[in-house]
């Protein structure tokens, strides 16, 4: 294998030298100034994409640390919670709310599809007595490729009470995401994704209605604690010990992102994802998502006849050194994702797709040679920044 591997997931995805050189800094004092400087400043540029004035918090965790943090935060023992699941995800978060004494119940939706807000209205208007104290929904399914409507969701919930409590984890960065504007309580997201740094950083955004509902919350939680979180806060420290060098990484990664402008990143996110999928389309394959719901960080490809799809993975590794994920569950070996996120450029999907195509016919797949680049080529040229 010659060079530095392609990286093509939904996370982790490709590191700027920029933030690699940012993360070898020495060492320094977390109760000291200059953390208490960074972890302000950062704060404050995380609460940026998140679209918020609300309140933030950094743990050290993966995605799946904060969406527990939620949870053991935000809902009791006991409390009834509706749960919209569009894959492995959304599944994920109802099963940590199960696990911590909830009592969840889940509206699932056909994977490759994004969730229907008139079945979300219709779940709520039967809750008359307004029981359900929050409703959990991935904001980007990287299962499936396939997005939800935060939005419309939050507008088929009208006037329920009920916390919406959002997974952002590789959304966010990605696809539009206005937290405040759209009234979202939680939204949750990590470091590995759109923000282009290594796992490791949780994100939990809160809103003020979310916190006056978690100080009279009865769930077990020591490590997660908002209260304690925030008291640290207020002091420009974390309440245990960060990792100072993801810090410096998320310090630069903010620093590029806003030189560029989250408009302008929303804008490439979706360039990639029409780009990749036209390319997909002109070499003869099929996509799991509909356009209209597409994720701009990953794009889900169904082999041919639904089956070899780790064939193709694996051979993309061994010939080309180029790592695309696989499909999860009932989808194993029947996808394969190409993953356009965070740190890309057009010029790593022209190489993916030409390898692609190499590798479809080294698997005896029938394809015109050079459709899905030539696809690409004239999309980029074509294309207006």
């Amino acid at each position: 294998m010659i060079g530095q591997q392609y990286l093509m997931l939904p996370g982790p995805t490709p590191i700027p030298e920029r933030v690699l050189q940012a993360m070898n800094r020495p060492m320094i004092n977390h109760r000291g100034p200059e953390f208490k400087d960074m972890l302000l400043e950062v704060t404050k540029g995380v609460k940026m994409v998140y679209g918020t004035d609300h309140n933030l918090l950094i743990y050290p965790s993966s995605g799946t640390g904060v969406l527990e943090a939620s949870i053991v935060n935000f809902i009791s023992p006991g409390d009834k919670v509706l749960a919209i699941s569009i894959g492995v995800f959304g599944d994920r978060f109802a099963s940590i709310a199960q696990n911590f004494g909830a009592q969840v119940q889940k509206l699932s939706f056909k994977w490759g599809q994004a969730a229907d807000p008139t079945q979300l209205r219709e779940a709520l208007a039967r809750d008359q007595e307004k029981k359900i104290k929050a409703v959990l929904v991935t904001h980007n399914e990287t299962s499936t490729g396939t997005f939800n409507d935060i939005k419309a969701i939050k507008e088929a919930m009208q006037d329920h009470p009920a916390l919406l409590m959002v997974d952002c984890v590789s959304g966010l960065g990605a696809l539009e995401f206005q937290m405040d504007a759209w009234g979202v309580d939680v939204a949750l997201s990590g470091s590995q994704k759109a923000f282009m740094i290594p796992p490791g950083l949780g994100f939990m955004a809160f809103s003020d209605r979310a916190l006056k509902i978690h100080r009279r919350n009865t769930n077990h939680r020591f490590y997660w604690d908002v209260t304690e979180g925030l008291k640290y806060l207020e002091k420009g420290q974390t309440a245990f010990t960060p990792a100072v060098s993801l810090f410096y990484g998320l310090q630069e990664a903010l620093s590029m992102m806003l030189e560029e402008g989250l408009d302008h990143i929303i804008k490439r996110h979706r360039r990639y994802r029409d780009m990749v999928r036209a390319s997909i389309r002109a070499m003869g394959l099929d996509l799991l998502a509909a356009d209209t719901e597409a994720s701009t960080a990953v794009t889900a490809v169904l082999a041919p006849g639904r089956s070899g799809a780790n064939q193709i993975r694996n051979r993309m590794l061994k010939r080309f050194n180029i790592a695309l994920a696989g499909g999860q569950l009932e989808l194993d070996d029947v996808m394969f994702r190409i993953g356009h996120l965070g740190y890309v450029r057009e010029l790593d999907l022209l190489a993916v797709i030409a390898a692609l195509e190499i590798t479809m016919l080294e698997s005896g797949f029938k394809l015109e040679l050079g459709a899905g680049v030539n696809r690409a080529q004239r999309f980029i040229s074509e294309a207006e920044d």
